[in-house]
C-alpha cells in the first residue's frame, strides 16, 4: 500500500511517500530564511509559509516517488504536538485530501515518529528498546514495546535540551538555529573549561536543564561585568558536554532498569555528534546495543510520520474528518 505522509508541526513543511514501511521519497522545505532575522520561529509566519508550501511539497514528493495521487491508499499526517496553527495546515490538508479521495487517514503523534524513526534504517533494533527523544520541545525517555506501545520513563522537568541549546546560543549571540551554532563552536573549545552542573544525583531518570542554563548565564555575566572577552568556544564546549553527560547517563540508567539490551536515539538533538559518540561509547561499555537514525531522520520529516501512520493503520486506528490537532502529546 502506498502512503502519503505530511508533517507541519513547526517550521518545516515535509511530505513523503512510503510503500508500507519502505521510503520512496522524503521532501523537506525549510523556513530557516524566513525566521532567522527574528532569532526564532514566529508561529504566524510559519503557518502562512506552510499554506504556501504544502501542495508544492506534496506534489514534489509524489513526483520523486514516481507515483500519482490516484495510487495513494492511505494518508498519514502529524496531529500533534506542535504549534497549533502550523499543525492545522498539514492536518487539515491531509483530512480534506483523504475525504475527497475517499481513502483512510491516520493522525500521528509526532513523538511516535521520532520513537520509530530508527526503523527506517537498514539496521533495525528488535523490540523492546529504550528510546531517548531529545529536541527543542522534548527531552523524554520511553520504553518501546512495539510500533504502537510506548511507556514514558522520564522527561524534562523544565527546559528541553534543544531549548537550552537555543537559549545559550542567544546569550552568546550565535544566531539561529542555536543548536548547530553551539555545537559547531564547541568543536573549537575545551569541554573541561567550566564545571557546569549536571542534574544526575537524584536517582530519577527525569532531566533538568534550567540550572545549567542559569550557570551559563552567570558565567557570561561575570566576563561582561569584568569587561573581559567571553570565551564563547569554551563555554559552548563545556555546556554541550554537560548536556550530553546528563542525557547519556540517564538513558543508560533507564535501559538497565527496564532490562533492555537496546538503546535508540531520536529527535533533532540526536544529530549532535558529541551525543552520538558518547552514547555509543557508553552503550559499548555497558554491553548494550546502540541504534542511531541518520541525521535526516532525526530532524522533523514526513518519512517517520508515514512509518508511524502505517503501523497505526495496521492496528486499526484511523480518524474521521472531525478529528482535531493537539498542542501537547498525551504520551508526555
Amino acid at each position: 500500500m502506498l502512503i502519503l505522509a505530511i508533517e507541519s508541526s513547526c517550521d518545516d513543511t515535509a511530505a513523503a511517500v512510503l510503500d508500507n514501511d519502505r521510503v520512496l521519497s522524503n521532501v523537506i522545505s525549510s523556513q530557516f530564511a524566513v525566521h532567522a532575522k527574528y532569532g526564532g520561529v514566529v508561529p504566524e509566519l510559519a503557518s502562512r509559509c506552510h499554506i504556501e508550501a504544502i501542495w508544492p511539497v506534496v506534489n514534489e514528493a509524489l513526483t520523486a516517488a514516481g507515483v500519482s495521487l490516484d495510487e495513494i491508499g492511505l494518508i498519514a499526517a502529524t496531529q500533534g504536538p506542535g504549534l497549533v496553527g502550523c499543525l492545522l495546515v498539514g492536518f487539515t490538508f491531509a483530512k480534506s485530501l483523504a475525504l475527497v479521495r475517499q481513502i483512510p487517514c491516520v493522525g500521528v503523534d509526532h513523538l511516535t515518529g521520532h520513537l520509530l524513526a530508527i526503523l527506517l534504517e537498514q539496521e533495525k533494533p528488535a523490540f523492546p528498546y529504550t528510546a531517548l527523544v531529545v529536541s527543542g520541545g522534548t527531552s523524554s525517555l520511553f520504553a518501546v514495546s512495539s510500533p504502537i506501545e510506548f511507556r514514558l520513563l522520564g522527561r524534562t522537568r523544565d527546559d528541553a535540551a534543544g531549548e537550552a541549546f537555543d537559549k545559550v546560543a542567544k546569550m552568546l549571540d550565535l544566531g539561529c538555529p542555536g543548536g548547530p551554532a553551539v555545537s559547531t563552536l564547541a568543536e573549537q573549545g575545551r569541554a573541561d573549561a567550566f564545571a557546569f552542573p549536571r542534574a544526575l544525583a537524584d536517582g530519577s531518570v527525569d532531566f533538568s536543564f534550567s540550572g545549567l542554563k542559569t550557570a551559563v548565564a552567570n558565567q557570561v555575566s561575570r566576563f561582561l561585568q569584568q569587561e573581559l572577552p567571553v570565551p564563547k568556544a569554551d563555554i559552548c564546549a563545556s555546556f554541550e558536554q554537560a548536556v550530553v553527560d546528563a542525557l547519556t547517563e540517564k538513558t543508560i540508567t533507564a535501559a538497565k532498569r527496564c532490562g533492555h539490551q537496546r538503546v535508540v536515539l531520536g529527535g533533532g538533538v540526536a544529530a549532535n555528534n558529541t551525543l552520538r559518540r558518547q552514547i555509543c561509547t557508553r552503550c559499548a561499555e555497558e554491553r548494550l546495543q546502540c541504534f542511531l537514525p541518520s541525521p535526516v531522520f532525526c530532524t522533523d520529516n514526513a518519512a517517520m510520520i508515514g512509518l508511524a501512520g502505517y503501523h497505526q493503520f495496521v492496528a486499526g486506528n484511523t480518524i474521521g474528518s472531525d478529528a482535531d490537532a493537539f498542542s501537547r502529546s498525551p504520551l508526555n
